[in-house]
This record gives structure tokens, sequence and C-alpha cells, in this order.
């Protein structure tokens, strides 16, 4: 069986596309005038291309460190720790709103801390945790990662109280146990959420790893920034900024490509999903 697509999909298709195509384009735009105007500044001496730079110096910065190589370690080990921090804040975040969801006696007891720890500015822990773990790659983790577990403790844990009450009742109507009602209902109903979690991690998690580099690390962009800005090398500062950047939006559109690959599931999944309740009619 073909399906055909009707006149007027075609037309509304074509429609999107070149609405698409519009954005792309004045995004680009907006870019091109910005670099240009920067450029054209810093030459005729509008703003002083020393303190501002101008992008050909920070261009010719980049090439200098792609040709010696330093700028591939310095990113890589800036991805490194990010994706180390936000892989341990994502799996232990779950884990530990799982844990509060399951006993809702500690996940009252624990409230007020987890309030006051994520109200904490991070920025005042990372000198705690370096003195207590040295100046080395492992404190510049162990910071990022306390920037963004408690977010996804939060948000997760949330996401699992304001699960239906209805479907939950049904699961133990059935003579379901608590472990079907997580494992058919909560998590199901949570994967949207936990995706979206992810999603503001990545970027907690790029935030933590900056500031731990600003403070005890010896390499990465981090530590590049701000060696360039004691030095007043600001084509340095500039080119790492740029660079965190592209790191930041490469992290996040994985994420996105992730989620579209688990809203791609095969339909007979999701059919199977839609069908667990009858699953404990026939157990009944």
């Amino acid at each position: 069986m073909t399906n055909q697509v009707s006149p007027e999909q075609t037309r509304y298709l074509k429609k999107a596309l070149k609405k698409r195509r519009l954005i792309t384009f004045y995004q680009v735009l907006i870019l091109i005038v910005l670099i240009i105007a920067w450029e054209i500044g810093a030459v005729t001496g509008i703003i002083e291309p020393f303190i501002f730079s101008s992008p050909r110096r920070v261009w010719g910065a980049f090439i200098e460190m792609v040709m010696d190589g330093s700028i591939f370690y310095h990113v890589g080990v800036t991805l490194y720790e990010t994706i180390i921090s936000f892989a341990l804040g994502t799996v232990l975040g779950i884990l530990i709103a799982t844990l509060l969801w399951w006993n809702r006696q500690l996940s009252k007891i624990l409230e007020p801390y987890l309030v006051v720890f994520n109200s904490l500015p991070k920025t005042a822990l990372a000198p705690i945790i370096i003195v207590w773990l040295g100046h080395n790659q492992k404190s510049i983790i162990i910071t990022a990662l306390t920037v963004a577990i408690v977010v996804t403790i939060i948000n997760v844990f949330n996401g699992f109280i304001h699960v239906s009450s209805e479907k939950i009742k049904l699961i133990y109507t059935f003579n379901g146990t608590k472990k079907d009602v997580l494992t058919k209902v909560v998590f199901p109903a949570n994967i949207a959420n936990i995706i979206s979690t992810m999603k503001v991690n990545i970027g907690l998690s790029l935030i933590g790893v900056i500031i731990g580099e600003f403070i005890a690390g010896k390499h990465g962009l981090g530590h590049l920034i701000l060696y360039g800005s004691q030095v007043l090398k600001m084509d340095w500062v500039i080119m790492s900024i740029i660079m965190l950047a592209m790191v930041a939006t490469g992290l996040y559109e994985l994420i996105v490509f992730f989620e579209k690959r688990v809203n791609r599931q095969p339909h007979h999944l999701r059919s199977r999903k839609r069908q667990f309740f009858k699953m404990f009619k026939r157990k009944k």
C-alpha cells in the first residue's frame, strides 16, 4: 500500500520548508553582519582591537593553535570533563529521584536540603571541593556534578510524583506491585521529562566544568580563557568563548538527535506500551 501525498499537503510542506530556509537565511545574515561590523569597528578604531580583538585576529589565533594542535587538546579536555560529569549527574540524579519517589518519607526529610543546595551558588563550593580533592581533573568533574545533579533530582522527581494517579491505582487494582508502577507507568510517562532535563543538564555540566577549570584547571577552554585574560591575550579569550559556544551547541544537538531517535521508535513498541494495562487484566 503506497502513501500518496495530497496537493494540499505538498503545498503545506513546501511552505514550511520555505519558512525554515528564510529563518536560517536571516540567522546567518545577522551573524555575518555582526562579524563585519566587528571587523570594521576594529580596523577604523571605533573599538580598541587590543581589548575587543577582531575577527581577523581571532581567526589568526585559531589557525596558530590548530597548527600546533593545542586547541584540539584544550577542547578535548573540556569535552571529556563535561561528558563524564553529565553522565554521572544524569544517572545519579535519576537513581536518587527514583529512591525519593519510592520512599516518600525520605523525600520529605530531604526536601529542604535539596532546596537549599539547589539555591546555593556552586562557585562557593568549588574552592572547598578543590581543597578536599586537590588541583586535578577529579575536582573539576565533581564541581560540575554538583551543578547538574540537584536539578536532575528535582525535575525528575517532580515528574514522577505528577504521574496520573488513575493509572497507578489501576495497576494496584490488577495486583501490580510498586515495581510494576515504576517500570510500567512512572518511567514511560517521564521519558520526555528526562530528556528535557538532559537538555538542561548538558549546559549546566559545561558551566560547572568551566567554573572548575577557572579555579583548578591546567588545561581546557576554561583555563585558556582565564590565562588569556591574565596575560591580556584577548584573541585567545574570544576564540575560546566561540569554541565553547560551538561545543555547547554540538552537545545540545546530540541530545536533540537522541530525542528524535526515541520518538521514532517502531510503531509496534509504542502499541505495546499503550497495551500494558491489558497485561495486568490477563494476570488477574
